[in-house]
């Protein structure tokens, strides 16, 4: 089920979040100094107040969440321990209910599991550069418009 967002979500979102990270980029963490902690500041201060969330829910748990912001996907993490069950599939559909003709997002180019399953849904790479401060990693936009 996808429902919004609740604040009682706030510890197992990022738990989760920090650990899908490092299953798609390794070592990234570690080599930025992030740690949970600065995970749950970030989300807390930024990622909530710049999005709306939804998240994907089993069995009365959250183990996946959507951050948009009009047509612009800035976060979608599935949860390590649930990967190819069809939950970010459904938040991807999701978001195109949300903003139907067009949505955007930014994905390390080193994030092969996001790369391969945007571009499976049609997403187009139209530019590359580099993410900002402090990651500075590699960095690949994506855009998909409705036919």
């Amino acid at each position: 089920m996808i429902r919004p967002y609740r604040e009682e979500d706030f510890e197992i979102v990022t738990k989760f979040w920090f650990d899908a990270m490092e299953v798609a980029m390794p070592g990234l963490a570690q080599r930025l100094g992030h740690e949970i902690k600065g995970a749950r500041d970030y989300f807390k201060n930024v990622v909530a107040v710049e999005n709306q969330l939804w998240v994907y829910e089993l069995s009365d748990r959250p183990v996946a969440y959507l951050g948009i912001a009009g047509e612009f996907i800035d976060r979608l993490y599935v949860d390590p321990a649930y990967h190819r069950r069809g939950i970010g599939q459904a938040l991807l559909d999701h978001a195109r209910t949300l903003s139907p003709n067009h949505l955007w997002l930014y994905t390390h180019v080193a994030n092969t599991h996001a790369r391969v399953f945007y571009e499976k849904n049609h997403f187009v790479a139209e530019k590359f550069g580099v993410s900002p401060a402090p990651e500075s990693e590699p960095d690949v936009e994506y855009h998909w418009r409705n036919p």
